[in-house]
């Protein structure tokens, strides 16, 4: 049996920060990652178009994220270009009046969602705050369903109020995958190791892996919350506490298809496009993203779920067809797809980026709690107010590791 002082499960961006604090403290750890790579829903991938994010991508609050700093020191190159969700291009399906229309309903319905947190009632589901009568309703709930991973009605008003975004939003060109796989320090670390249980009743905490059986004195968890939801880590003696708070705090799920252009100069780099914007189950279609010769297609909510459930090529194949929809026809032979993600598929992730259902508001903060001064939880879920992102998770493993680090001390 393996023993450390601080044994750390999850090796993405939460997990990272808290394998650096512990290896700067002088006390003895390891990492423990089911995958066989690091960075968690960081993922990036070589193709021939160069490197492409099939996680997270956004170096969300820029101007203030703690990354932005890091990412520079490993030499990588963080790109200031607007996003493109501020750009929508010209198109026949969605012209210009109509794009007025929608940004005043959303402008509108973003104002009441803020007035009604402010005010402190009832958590409720944000779309309580819809205008019934607004036709741009399916569009709002796609809004959602990228934004939030769900559409409104399983979204909590004052958890999607509580988040924080100075709308500085940049990208790092070699991948935001790359460099958080690239951060961490030097803690030893197991790829490929799942772990199962841990036990902590005893005088240290015993972690049952697929490698063998590990014992801490302390131990800091950044898993997924469906990875206790559905007992892939289970814990003796149980906590139900932490059961239901990661229950109401699921990951909603936001899929990518990435498409390679053979004319790309018929598209406006830079900006983006709806398929159909008077529905729900649409795409947000990113047109050549960095100038790239592709498209970026985003697809959320119970939307990219009924994809995801269709098997493999579902989501391409819709995507394609949302371009002839605005195209025409003769695009279809003029597009070629490079990958898809299937992030509600993945054993290890569940989806993409937790929201709180209506009335669990406060989850976050109970998921957060430590547990016995040595088990302490980190992860984007437990973020108070930058949770879905890659800098809520870090925070919040560096104040996990700072916890662990000072009660064994």
């Amino acid at each position: 049996m393996d023993e450390v002082d601080i044994a750390i499960v999850g090796g993405g961006a939460a997990g990272l920060a808290a394998a650096e604090a512990v290896a700067a403290s002088g006390l003895s750890g390891i990492l423990l990652e089911a995958r066989d790579r690091l960075g968690g829903r960081a993922h990036t991938i070589d193709t021939s178009l160069g490197p492409i994010d099939l996680g997270c991508e956004w170096l969300h609050s820029a101007d203030q994220n703690p990354l932005v700093e890091r990412v520079e020191a490993l030499g990588l190159t963080v790109d200031k270009t607007p996003p493109p969700w501020a750009n929508i291009t010209d198109n026949p399906v969605f012209p210009r009046e109509e794009r007025v229309a929608f940004g005043e309903a959303f402008q509108a319905v973003d104002a009441r969602i803020e007035a009604a947190a402010r005010d402190g009632g009832p958590d409720r589901p944000a779309s309580d705050l819809l205008d019934p009568d607004s036709p741009w309703n399916p569009l709002l709930n796609a809004f959602s369903a990228f934004y939030n991973g769900a559409e409104f009605d399983q979204v909590s008003l004052h958890d999607y109020a509580a988040y924080e975004d100075t709308e500085v939003n940049w990208r790092v060109a070699e991948g935001y995958g790359t460099a958080i796989a690239g951060l961490g320090g030097k803690l030893a670390t197991r790829l490929s190791c799942p772990v199962t249980m841990i036990r902590h009743d005893g005088p240290r905490v015993e972690l049952e892996t697929a490698l063998g059986t590990i014992s801490a004195r302390a131990v800091i968890i950044c898993v997924p919350t469906p990875i206790l939801t559905l007992g892939g880590l289970r814990f003796m003696p149980a906590l139900p506490d932490k059961l239901d708070a990661a229950a109401g705090l699921p990951l909603g799920l936001a899929d990518k298809v990435f498409l390679r252009l053979d004319e790309p100069e018929i598209f406006p780099p830079e900006t983006q496009l709806y398929s159909d914007p008077h529905t729900t189950a649409t795409g947000a279609y990113h047109l050549r993203p960095l100038h790239k010769p592709m498209i970026e297609v985003f697809l959320g909510g119970a939307h990219a779920r009924s994809l995801e459930g269709q098997g493999e090529g579902a989501a391409a194949a819709f995507a394609i067809d949302g371009l002839v929809n605005v195209y025409g026809s003769d695009i279809r032979s003029k597009v070629h797809v490079i990958a898809e993600t299937h992030w509600a598929a993945d054993p290890f992730a569940g989806g993409s980026y937790s929201h709180a259902l209506p009335g669990h508001a406060g989850a976050r903060a109970v998921l957060a709690a430590p547990v016995e001064q040595r088990l302490f939880f980190a992860g984007e879920a437990c973020s108070p107010n930058f949770f879905s992102t890659a800098h809520g998770a870090w925070l919040t493993g560096q104040a996990a590791a700072r916890e662990a680090i000072q009660a064994l001390s």
